[in-house]
């Protein structure tokens, strides 16, 4: 039977993660994908399609440039600016809105054309609780020593077996991955990680974060970090840090579909 023609297109996507199961659509609540592929349906005058992502984030994670790609079929006539706005109009009363859009090759994934992934992790650290920015970052009370963070955070960059960063339940066929960078700054009240990979584990980010942290209090030694990371054992490192702190805030992708100098090829 032959399958229906399509056209591919790239979205950018920020949303806030308060409220909504992750990206990934579940049997009950509210998911990224579910609204996404909803809005789609209407954007193609109601028939199906199908999305895939370059980050399953999970409950309660925000994102600030998630990107997936979708498969419309091929006879609707579309822009640049359409599906942006057909989109983001569609998704409304949703914290979740599409930044950018582009045309891409069929053998194009948002998933498996992905050079590099980046997060970032903002911890509030003074003594008086959020306001504000409650359901956006991980409130720690007791002082972070911010060195500290770093000098361990130092000790997981690499090619590693990151057993010890990864939920039990992770489904990766191979916990080995090479980390990029993982940064420790203070700005003002907040403590935030920056962390960078080609891809990430299950909780990879949030675990480490959760370690780190023990480190900023004065909890652990720095060097207790690589004897956890050694022993390859999830129960030898830390606790895994809420997920309020969490955001995705980059994809990238060479060429880079959605800038304006790059050429992807239009279905």
């Amino acid at each position: 039977m032959t399958q229906p023609a399509i056209q591919r297109w790239a979205v950018k996507l920020e949303y806030d993660g308060r409220g909504l199961v992750g990206w990934q659509r579940q049997t009950s609540g509210q998911s990224v994908q579910a609204l996404l592929e909803n809005a789609a349906f209407h954007l193609a005058g109601g028939r199906p399609v199908s999305s895939i992502t370059a980050g399953r984030t999970d409950s309660g994670v925000h994102a600030l440039a998630q990107v997936a790609h979708l498969d419309f079929p091929a006879d609707v006539r579309f822009s640049s600016y359409s599906v942006r706005e057909g989109l983001s109009y569609h998704l409304k009363p949703h914290a979740v809105v599409v930044l950018d859009a582009a045309p891409v090759s069929l053998d194009w994934s948002a998933r498996f054309s992905a050079t590099w992934r980046s997060y970032r992790y903002r911890i509030l650290n003074r003594r008086t609780r959020p306001a504000l920015a409650e359901g956006h970052v991980w409130h720690i009370k007791s002082p972070l020593d911010e060195y500290r963070m770093q000098q361990a955070a130092n000790l997981l960059l690499g090619l590693h077996d990151f057993t010890s960063f990864r939920a039990v339940a992770c489904q990766a066929n191979s916990p080995i991955r090479t980390l990029d960078q993982l940064d420790i700054t203070r700005e003002g009240d907040e403590v935030v990680v920056f962390a960078k990979a080609r891809s990430f584990l299950h909780h990879q980010v949030r675990n480490m974060v959760g370690t780190l942290a023990k480190v900023g209090t004065g909890a652990w030694e720095v060097e207790r970090v690589a004897n956890a990371l050694a022993a390859r054992d999830r129960s030898a490192a830390g606790p895994t840090a809420p997920p309020d702190g969490l955001y995705l805030t980059g994809v990238g992708y060479e060429p880079d579909p959605f800038m304006p100098t790059s050429t992807p090829s239009t279905p």
